[in-house]
């Protein structure tokens, strides 16, 4: 099943996708407050067969999408996890022994169809396609072989950084992963009952219909049964926590000279099986 979460006349709710149309489960449903309280209650299978049953209350073209988890606890984030993607600094290193990790604000993304915002503080806008895990189960010290257990389901990230922000510290990139708007994550979530999340899974980005990225997963030098057990060891994973297991090679940055993300670009995100992430780049006015 694919549920999203959504705005229609000016209020928030969540649902099913179903043939293009949306069954409102948050007007069903008001004992949760959106998609990730129905996540915790652990009722995705239950609304899962209700909207099947159900007749759709609108059409998805009737929406405005929602990051898929709104209010993340918890937006966990993984560094260079593509092998090809390490190999493309070309700076002679191994490969690294544990993942790279570090933070987003859910204030920094947008949702499917969502403008994204271009700051005037840089000009180095650039994109990352990324497959991304939403946690159904909570979890401790979470063993590789009961990792697929808690997976609510799959979405997608196109993952924004500024990449001069980024080298603002020495031993961090918060300051430019985390612009106001910068991402985007979407358009909805899928479950494991559509898609194995353990499978091997594809990766594509294009701008203004350009192919830039296209890996897959079976090239992860941390596979998602690893990461969710190795951040687990310090995180006490929650529902509706989400992680983003890298990006592929091909970002922006990596073109000389570099094509960094201007006003007016479409990036589109496309992971087969989930669907397609798409926005529009806008120069932000302050």
């Amino acid at each position: 099943m694919n549920f999203v979460s959504f705005v229609r006349d000016g209020k928030a709710s969540f649902g099913a996708v179903v043939d293009d149309q949306v069954v409102d489960l948050g007007a069903r449903h008001p004992e949760f407050a959106d998609l990730r309280a129905a996540i915790r209650a652990g009722q995705l299978d239950t609304l899962a067969d209700e909207a099947t049953a159900a007749n759709g209350d609108f059409a998805t073209s009737d929406i405005e999408f929602l990051p898929t988890i709104p209010n993340p606890e918890k937006v966990i984030c993984i560094g260079v996890n593509y092998a090809n993607r390490n190999e493309e600094y070309k700076d002679g290193s191994a490969a690294p022994k544990y993942p790279s990790v570090f933070m987003r604000t859910r204030e920094s993304f947008v949702g499917h169809n969502q403008l994204i915002l271009d700051p005037p503080e840089s000009d180095q806008l650039d994109y990352e396609g990324e497959i991304v895990i939403v946690i159904g189960k909570e979890g401790r010290r979470v063993s590789q072989q009961d990792a697929h257990k808690h997976i609510a389901g799959l979405t997608i990230m196109n993952e924004g950084s500024l990449r001069d922000f980024l080298r603002h510290a020495k031993f961090n990139v918060t300051q430019g992963k985390n612009f106001e708007k910068s991402g985007a994550l979407g358009p909805w979530l899928v479950t494991p009952d559509e898609l194995s999340p353990m499978g091997e899974l594809q990766v594509i980005t294009r701008v203004n219909g350009e192919e830039r990225q296209n890996d897959v997963t079976s090239n992860l030098m941390f596979p998602f049964r690893y990461l969710i057990s190795y951040l687990s060891t310090f995180y006490r994973l929650k529902p509706g926590d989400i992680i983003a297991t890298g990006t592929p090679n091909g970002a922006g940055a990596r073109f000389d000279p570099p094509k960094y993300l201007k006003d007016g670009d479409i990036v589109e995100v496309e992971v087969p099986g989930i669907g397609v992430l798409h926005n529009a780049v806008a120069t932000e006015i302050v």
